[in-house]
């Protein structure tokens, strides 16, 4: 019987394990302020890898960082209405701009201090940005706009869960704008596959690139498209969007250019974004019962070396030896970067450490003893194989220069292993089976714990019909999340409306 590093499993309560991963990994905590969270050092190093590498793949495709402001005035919202619709319950609304005493002690909003305008906490920043681009477009040699920005947003969630939905979130988001419908068009598309991608390939996260239904479109896109990543209890993930958002916003914005023949025409933008959210889905696509599992392409340290130290005066040269295995790791290369190799000496048991690096999730554990060093060996922890067949620790004893010389391999393994893993678990988790509605019911039954996907034949209702579709989906709990873009042509009828198909949608519950 194993005996798990933490105090829930994934069986017994996933909701209640998700938490205890956060907690146990030091990934983030609670700040005081309701559904806005501390991300703690381990957590945000994560952050910093996605940020780096994410960064790298946009910047490859032409685009620029810039930064717009925090405050939006309200005004620029209520251009766009349908926007401002989809947003309005969530925004967080600057008044007033100075305190006083209220005379109990405490203190006040100044009556005599209040903004002449609102500003808007910034939810997302299209209107800020279409007002940028009005200014900067004038011909259409200015075309195209390419530009993202690393920033917070703050929507104020009823319900929040630390990295799924907080009050408070970073993310990145690109905004661009085009001379033609065919660029803009083909703009979206690229994004939303650099964030496939990135996910598949860095993050180790298997997922389905899709269009999402008009019921859950971006509010004022034209067509919002998603990437869904399953966890591991079934429910959805959507971990990256990508909006082309035709003239809506340009006109709302005036965002016009005089054309090749002299003509003025509204340019076509798009907006697209990546969140912390990607750290949830991680948690939930890779922990197990003894914490989370990081993907080594985006681990702060792939590999963390525990010095059994005795507090004796050989330690002395039980870290001089370790120092030397961090700098020959170091000196290697993996996914075509150094090695990240971190000593760990501070001053505890080394069990604790050792445990203590195996909830955080780091991808390799080296443990290195007197008797190892006199061997000239290392004991090596992979933590995507963690236990023997018999359930103790497989811990390999290791000559120091084979491990130093598999290192980079070993890596590329780990990344791969968990891939695979979800890769598997996604696969197998899409039903294909259900034929009708009553089907789709009895899948979602409440006795089954983990129904996964199904994907339906679908006549792409819209308006009323869509309404309707989407209220009896509500009454299971659950959602339309996107229409594959490689799936299968549809060759039946809707089970929803019972007309012709055009294409098939996937359905499920979701985060």
């Amino acid at each position: 019987m194993i005996k798990h590093a933490l105090p829930v499993t994934r069986d017994a309560d996933f909701s209640a394990w998700y938490q205890s991963v956060i907690a146990e990994a030091d990934m983030a905590e609670e700040s005081g302020v309701r559904g806005c969270m501390v991300i703690r050092p381990w957590g945000y190093g994560i952050w910093e890898r996605i940020q780096r590498l994410l960064d790298d793949r946009i910047k490859a495709t032409g685009h620029e960082n810039c930064y717009f402001p925090l405050f939006i005035p309200l005004s620029y919202f209520e251009k766009e209405a349908e926007h401002v619709e989809g947003f309005a319950k969530e925004m967080a609304v600057v008044t007033h701009h100075r305190l006083i005493a209220d005379g109990k002690g405490g203190l006040m909003p100044d009556p005599t201090a209040k903004l002449e305008e609102p500003l808007v906490v910034r939810p997302t920043s299209e209107t800020v940005i279409g007002t940028a681009f009005a200014r900067w477009v004038q011909s259409w040699r200015d075309l195209p706009v390419l530009i993202n920005q690393w920033a917070n947003v703050v929507r104020w969630e009823m319900r929040t869960r630390m990295f799924l939905r907080t009050a408070e979130f970073l993310w990145q988001e690109g905004h661009t704008a085009h001379a033609s419908e065919a660029e803009a068009r083909e703009e979206t598309l690229k994004m939303l596959d650099v964030y496939r991608s990135f996910a598949e390939d860095v993050v180790a996260l298997p997922v389905v690139a899709g269009e999402k239904p008009e019921n859950e479109r971006f509010p004022g896109a034209v067509a919002t498209y998603s990437i869904e990543a399953m966890m591991q209890d079934g429910k959805a993930l959507q971990a990256g969007t990508s909006h082309f958002l035709g003239t809506n916003f340009s006109q709302a914005q005036n965002i016009r250019f005089q054309n090749a023949n002299g003509e003025l025409e509204l340019a076509q933008t798009t907006s697209w974004g990546m969140s912390t959210r990607m750290i949830g889905g991680l948690i939930m696509v890779h922990g197990d019962d003894d914490g989370l599992r990081v993907p080594p392409r985006i681990a702060p340290w792939q590999i963390v070396i525990v010095p059994m130290l005795r507090d004796a005066p050989e330690d002395a040269d039980l870290i001089a030896y370790c120092k030397a295995l961090q700098a020959d790791l170091a000196a290697l290369s993996a996914f075509g970067e150094p090695v990240r190799a971190l000593l760990d000496l501070k001053p505890v048991k080394a069990q604790t450490k050792r445990w203590g690096w195996v909830k955080k999730g780091a991808p390799i554990i080296v443990e290195v003893g007197g008797r190892d060093m006199a061997g000239g060996a290392v004991s090596v922890i992979r933590r995507t194989a963690l236990y023997r067949a018999d359930g103790k620790l497989d811990s390999q004893t290791v000559a120091r220069g084979d491990f130093v010389g598999a290192a980079a391999v070993m890596l590329a393994d780990v990344q791969a292993s968990l891939h695979s893993e979800a890769r598997a678990r996604l696969d197998a988790g899409i039903a294909r089976d259900v034929a009708d509605f009553a089907g789709l019911e009895r899948h979602f039954a409440d006795s089954v714990k983990n129904p996964g996907w199904v994907e339906v034949q679908w006549a792409r209702p819209t308006g009323a019909a869509l309404d309707a579709v989407a209220e009896r989906l509500k009454a299971l709990k659950l959602t339309l999340r996107n229409v594959p873009l490689d799936v299968q042509p549809a060759d039946g009828a809707c089970i929803f409306t019972g007309a012709p198909a055009v294409e098939r949608v996937l359905v499920g519950r979701a985060y």
